[in-house]
């Protein structure tokens, strides 16, 4: 089979290699379609040059001798394990059971194809993050303030989907222009959720004191979607004013912060860093993250079946596999906005 390995640069490069046989608790998918990521070129290095892709849809193609879940011919999506062999920049993969699902009858490839590793990731931030509520939980009694930065991206914009499937307000939701009209159809005005556009506020504390505006009550968390430029500046600035009384509020990043803002606060706000890799080999203060990715990935599927939920908006890059490269160099250059890119296996 044809598969694609990322280097520095990153520069993709095809090799030829051998379909992979699943161990006793995995499968090996048929790629129809797979996702492209900012970390495909982040980690180029890590453990080593490889296939970076983890988001898959397509069909199974070989189960292992305990799986009983599923079987070959099956419509499915999945997130396959960061840093392992045989990932979804090819056209067989390799993943865990426990972090596939069934395709709801439909559910587009493409759709699905967006979803299972941002929306784990904004699943890890707000239920073990921020430990809010998950939908089939009892929701919060008072109003829960949660500020989202970045949230037109794949995983802010479905940290805003589960936050409201747990009836999680307001939503204070902080995007650029091109994110308005995705995040305007999600949002709950009625419930006081808000969209801010960051380019319309000259300094970081007019955007504080607007976010300040929304919060009913201390504001209960955030999550950065973002995690660069200036989302850990005005994130900060946030919860330092505007937590209330608590001196460790609550903040989730998907990458380090810089020290130097860090050093400014006057409480001690310690974030809680998502690594989607927690769900598959997990830290060691992490424990229960398979079982936290076997019902995430399952509660995704139910939802989209019932209509309860939806992918992000994609976009399809021409060539099949050639289109990774193309892929990662817009991601890297920043040209991404609002959507998540894809490539079709069959069009190689």
């Amino acid at each position: 089979m044809q598969e694609v390995i990322v280097h520095e640069g990153p520069r993709i490069a095809f090799v030829g290699s051998p379909v992979p046989k699943p161990g006793p608790n995995q499968i090996v998918i048929k790629v129809n379609v797979a996702g492209c990521n900012p970390k495909d070129y982040k980690t180029y290095w890590f453990p080593e040059p490889l296939n970076q892709g983890n988001d898959v849809a397509g069909y199974v193609y070989e189960v292992g001798s305990n799986v009983t879940e599923f079987k070959a011919g099956d419509a499915v999506f999945a997130l396959h394990e960061i840093g392992t062999a045989h990932g979804t920049h090819a056209e067989y993969c390799l993943t865990w059971a426990y972090s596939t699902a069934h395709l709801p009858k439909g559910v587009s490839m493409e759709e699905a194809a967006t979803i299972p590793l941002s929306a784990t990731s904004a699943a890890l931030s707000l239920y073990r993050g921020l430990q809010l509520p998950a939908p089939w939980q009892s929701p919060t009694k008072l109003p829960c303030p949660l500020l989202i930065y970045g949230a037109s991206s794949a995983v802010g914009a479905f940290a805003v989907k589960l936050a409201l499937l747990s009836k999680i307000h307001p939503i204070i939701a902080i995007s650029g222009p091109s994110g308005a009209s995705l995040l305007s159809g999600l949002l709950e005005p009625a419930q006081g959720d808000i969209l801010l556009n960051y380019q319309d506020y000259s300094s970081t504390s007019s955007l504080v004191a607007e976010i300040g505006k929304a919060c009913p009550q201390p504001l209960y968390g955030a999550v950065d979607a973002i995690s660069a430029d200036q989302s850990p500046k005005v994130v900060l600035a946030a919860l330092d004013a505007l937590s209330g009384s608590t001196n460790e509020p609550r903040l989730v990043t998907l990458l380090p912060y810089p020290e130097d803002p860090m050093a400014q606060t006057k409480k001690a706000i310690k974030p809680y860093l998502t690594v989607v890799g927690d769900v598959h080999n997990g830290r060691d203060s992490k424990a229960g993250g398979q079982d936290f990715g076997h019902v995430m990935i399952r509660m995704f599927a139910r939802w989209l079946g019932e209509g309860r939920f939806s992918g992000h908006p994609f976009e399809v890059r021409d060539g099949g596999l050639k289109g990774v490269q193309g892929a990662l160099d817009d991601l890297k250059d920043g040209k991404v906005r609002g959507k998540k890119l894809l490539v079709k296996v069959e069009d190689t």
